[in-house]
């Protein structure tokens, strides 16, 4: 699986910076195996992240290596952004009938890393090649993650896409009254839900109702900004969510879903994204399936009344 481009380098993990010397490299790693060793009360997922970032950056000849781009990331610019996305089909590849799509998955946060990372490099104007895996890797981490949202946007709308014709994605869902998008709207056979795609660059968990993680800021609410937008796009084209789902990476969990809970509204779902098909097939314990008649309905009602951006 391919590293994301919001998970820290082996510098920001040393807590050292790309220009230290190896001397300064060995001290910040032996410290921090004091520190984060689990004998001495420290973390066993922070120790061994310390140990694989000594391991790509330890040794001259390996740091160079990597310095040069060697086991970059994968960062494929697919799907450039030309312009804002618009209210009509995205292209199906060839095979078997795909589910209806609508809008451009990960076309705001690619324009917005592009961007930033013309800002950062100094470059008012074009950049030969943004995608650069060196480029991507010495930007800070603000812009990485840019990148790595629009990367599982897109990730997600093309797992959503081979569910087939009885689905309909819309990427990019203008939030009524606000300048916040859902990033998809997916209908299918299981319901109508409103659905995050992100990469927080490591391990997420919930934690009192909330997404937790160490680059999540404590006043980013994930849970409750996706669910107030839902019932805001909800009420202004008159339809009714049955659940939320927050989508990461596979190895950022630790179970395959988690639920946030069950009340007067509908549950929200953390769920590691090759989980994805299986939730929107199936819908989430509990949840009654839609009919045929209500899905053409609803269909009808989110193709008049939701605007894509």
């Amino acid at each position: 699986m391919p590293e994301s481009p919001a998970s820290p380098t082996p510098y920001e993990v040393l807590g050292v910076s790309a220009s230290a010397s190896q001397e300064d490299l060995r001290r910040a790693y032996r410290r921090l195996l004091r520190q984060t060793h689990p004998d001495t009360g420290g973390s066993a997922v922070t120790f061994h992240a310390v140990q694989l970032a000594w391991e790509r950056i330890g040794d001259p000849a390996r740091r160079a290596a990597y310095d040069r781009g060697k086991g970059a990331p994968d960062v494929a610019p697919d799907a450039r952004p030309t312009g804002p996305a618009h209210a009509r089909p995205t292209p199906r590849p060839s095979g078997s009938p795909r589910a209806r799509s609508y809008g451009h998955p990960g076309g705001q946060a690619r324009e917005r890393f592009l961007g930033l990372m013309r800002q950062w490099s100094g470059r008012g104007g074009a950049l030969e090649d943004p995608y650069d895996p060196v480029l991507v890797r010495s930007a800070p981490p603000e812009i990485r993650r840019t990148l790595a949202k629009a990367l599982a946007e897109e990730d997600t709308a093309r797992m959503v896409s081979a569910l087939g014709l009885g689905y309909t994605i819309w990427n990019a869902a203008a939030v009524p009254d606000s300048d916040d998008v859902i990033d998809h709207v997916v209908l299918g056979p299981a319901g109508l839900f409103a659905v995050r795609s992100d990469d927080w660059g490591g391990p997420v968990r919930l934690l009192k109702g909330e997404v937790a993680a160490d680059a999540i800021d404590r006043r980013e609410q994930p849970v409750k900004t996706l669910v107030r937008n839902s019932r805001r796009l909800a009420r202004a084209v008159g339809v009714r969510f049955t659940g939320h789902v927050i989508v990461v990476p596979d190895d950022a969990l630790d179970e395959p879903i988690e639920l946030v809970g069950r009340g007067k509204h509908a549950t929200t779902a953390l769920v590691r994204r090759s989980l994805l098909p299986q939730l929107l097939r199936n819908g989430l314990a509990g949840d009654e399936r839609v009919s045929v008649s209500d899905v053409f309905e609803v269909r009808t009602r989110l193709q008049n009344g939701i605007r894509l951006v």
